[in-house]
């Protein structure tokens, strides 16, 4: 399961201060906290309130990346921050996200296969979030069909069935599960799956019991991937378990510490 930590957002008071400030110190400190968690990525989103967001999705992976070895999630809609962050990530960086919009395909794609990145796909279209498992699979197709256009290999490209909170949307998370299972099917390699965990429990009570449940379900579903909380140990520890119980990884009795290790 590839774990790629949420925290550095500047929707977050502390890291929406930080890049305000320019104050490298909460950025790093989040950088390394969620890497000993267990992430393997970390992902980067400047936030809502920044007038110049190429040059601070730039100073954001510099950051980050002066402090820990690990690839970034550049986590914007702006084009030109995302080209400004891939300008300066060391390795192979992830693009989150495009959704199935030509549009919106033809330009990024070309800075996918220039920078050999990671692309998020978003199974969706200007006509917003599907209802069922059917045209998000459509959606999916759409974007995968696309980037094998542009020539980029499918294990770069991860397919996000969009979960929405189950208060509000409860009908959506069988629907988004049936799709992680068909879009397993709609290549040779298959792309991988990825959620964005957090927005199943939204406002909702028990939000972390929901998060964990739901992971551990998408998991057996065929989920590769999920933005999420690192430092929720009770989570990570359920997706450790879930890996030995799958058959993913080799059971010993010391399987939640080596899960960490292992990330």
């Amino acid at each position: 399961m590839i774990i790629i930590g949420e925290r550095i957002n500047g929707m977050f008071n502390d890291i929406g201060e930080a890049i305000k400030n320019q104050d490298p110190k909460p950025i790093q400190k989040w950088a390394v906290k969620q890497l000993e968690a267990g992430a393997n990525y970390l992902d980067a989103n400047v936030g809502p309130a920044v007038e110049d967001s190429p040059e601070v999705m730039k100073w954001l992976v510099e950051v980050i990346q002066d402090e820990v070895d690990a690839p970034v999630a550049l986590d914007t809609t702006n084009i030109d921050a995302i080209e400004a962050g891939l300008e300066v990530h060391k390795g192979t960086a992830m693009i989150n996200s495009t959704t199935a919009q030509p549009e919106k395909l033809e330009r990024i794609l070309p800075l996918v296969k220039e920078y050999d990145a990671e692309i998020i796909g978003l199974a969706m279209d200007k006509s917003g979030v599907p209802k069922d498992a059917e045209t998000r699979t459509a959606k999916a197709m759409e974007i995968i069909a696309n980037a094998d256009a542009h020539g980029i290999p499918m294990e770069n490209v991860f397919i996000d069935p969009l979960i929405l909170p189950v208060n509000v949307a409860q009908e959506h998370a069988p629907e988004v599960l049936d799709t992680i299972r068909q879009v397993k099917l709609l290549a040779d390699p298959a792309p991988k799956t990825v959620l964005g965990l957090s927005n199943v429990s939204q406002n909702c009570n028990n939000m972390k019991l929901i998060n964990r449940i739901f992971m551990v379900m998408a998991m057996a579903a065929g989920l590769d991937a999920a933005i999420m909380e690192a430092d929720d140990e009770d989570l990570v520890d359920a997706i450790a378990t879930a890996e030995i119980l799958l058959g993913n990884d080799v059971y010993c009795d010391s399987f939640l510490n080596q899960f960490r290790k292992s990330s």
